[in-house]
Parts: C-alpha cells; sequence; structure tokens
C-alpha cells in the first residue's frame, strides 16, 4: 500500500501524539505543523493527501487559514477543535472544510470522517473508487493496486500518474493535466518526467511493456488507460 500523507496542524503535543498514533496504526503517513506558518509551508511543498486542522492555533485562528490552505493543497480538510459553538463549525464548513470533528474525540469515528472525505474526493472527480483493466485493480481511495490479486508497490509519484489516468478510465488525459497534478510545484514541468514515470509503471503493470495495453499513447496529447467497461 502507498499509504496516504495526512498533515496534522496542531500546536497540543498530546493531541498530535494522539493523532499520531491514530492514524499510523490506521496505515497513513503523518506530517505534523504547530503553528499556521508550518501548516502552510508542509501544505505547498510536502503534497498531503487530507489535512486535519486545529482552530486554536498560537500564530493564526485557524478559520483563517482553511481557505488558503484549500487553495494550495487541494485536499480534503476536517478541522479538529474543542469550540462547540455552531457558529463555529458553520464558518468552518462555509469557508470550505470537509467536516468538523470537536475535542475530545472518538479515533475510530475520526478515521470514518477522514474515509468518507477521502472517498469524497475521488467521487468529485466523477470516477469510481475502484478501477479495473483487465487483472489489474487500482483503488483510489485507499492506494492501492493489485495485478492478478497481487499488490504492487509503487512510488507516491507512480500512482499519482496512475490515479490521475484512472479517474478517467478510457478517456485521454493531456500530459499538461497530468503534469500539473503530480508536479505541482515544478515551474519547468518538463514531458521527459512524466515519460519516465510511465516507463515505470509500465514495467510493473503490463505483460509486454514494450508493447503496452494498459497505458496507451495517444501521441502528442497525452496518455489513455485502456480500463473495463
Amino acid at each position: 500500500m502507498t499509504g496516504q500523507r495526512i498533515l496534522v496542524v496542531d500546536d497540543e503535543l498530546h493531541i498530535r501524539r494522539l493523532l499520531h498514533g491514530t492514524l499510523t496504526r490506521a496505515a497513513y503517513e503523518v506530517i505534523e505543523a504547530k503553528t499556521g506558518r508550518e501548516a502552510l509551508a508542509l501544505a505547498a511543498s510536502a503534497h498531503p493527501d487530507a489535512i486535519l486542522l486545529d482552530l486554536g492555533l498560537p500564530d493564526r485562528d485557524g478559520l483563517e487559514l482553511v481557505p488558503i490552505l484549500l487553495r494550495q493543497a487541494k485536499v480534503p480538510l476536517l478541522v479538529i477543535s474543542a469550540r462547540e459553538a455552531t457558529d463555529d463549525k458553520v464558518a468552518a464548513l462555509d469557508l470550505g472544510a470537509d467536516d468538523y470533528v470537536t475535542k475530545p474525540f472518538d479515533g475510530e469515528e475520526l478515521l470514518a470522517r477522514l474515509r468518507a472525505a477521502l472517498r469524497s474526493k475521488v467521487s468529485a472527480h466523477g470516477s469510481e473508487p475502484i478501477v479495473s483493466a483487465g487483472d489489474l485493480r487500482i483503488d483510489l481511495t485507499n492506494r492501492i493496486v493489485t495485478k492478478g490479486g497481487t499488490e504492487l508497490h509503487l512510488t507516491r509519484k507512480e500512482f499519482d500518474v496512475l490515479g490521475q489516468l484512472a479517474m478517467a478510465p478510457g478517456r485521454v488525459v493531456t500530459h499538461t493535466r497530468i503534469l500539473a497534478q503530480a508536479w505541482p510545484l515544478e515551474t519547468d514541468r518538463r514531458i521527459e518526467y512524466l515519460r519516465i514515470v510511465v516507463r515505470n509503471l509500465r514495467q510493473k503493470l503490463e505483460s509486454d511493456p514494450a508493447s503496452p495495453k494498459l497505458i496507451v499513447n495517444e501521441l502528442g496529447i497525452g496518455y489513455r488507460l485502456m480500463a473495463d467497461a
């Protein structure tokens, strides 16, 4: 499994430790920020798959950060806060948060809400959470790829590229779109980067990488994943 990366933003050490334990036991990768400044830096540089945000940060109010983080990372964001006022909850959700969890929280409930938010992200792209292409199965929600029932190890970048194709099964995805999504911080998005990753994917996924049947070229345009109907 290619673990999804969760950015935890909270200035309280015991909460970060609690969330770290809960998330790592569920096979997530955890990165942590104690301040709004750190959160913004990590959202831009570490490519999280979701953000768990406390509102009571020492350098700025978390509500101010919600729209900024969403613009930077474009991922599900769950507020985790001791604030129980309805106004705070409505404000966070109106600003774009996917959910609002009050402290103290139940770990299993939090994980369920996180999974739901990640599933919603996949559904928003108009694709099924699991895409099949012959004996290949791509679980977009859990970032698991199997071939003939055997789980394959993909690098994070390989899954990012494959995921873009799987979200549009059978349709052409342009080089520009894949590069923008998989290399969001690169100003010089060279197609050579993409070609290397696709070549590696074919080595892992195709029965005959020299004559690919799953990931096919659309000359000068992009790639297409030949998924099942």
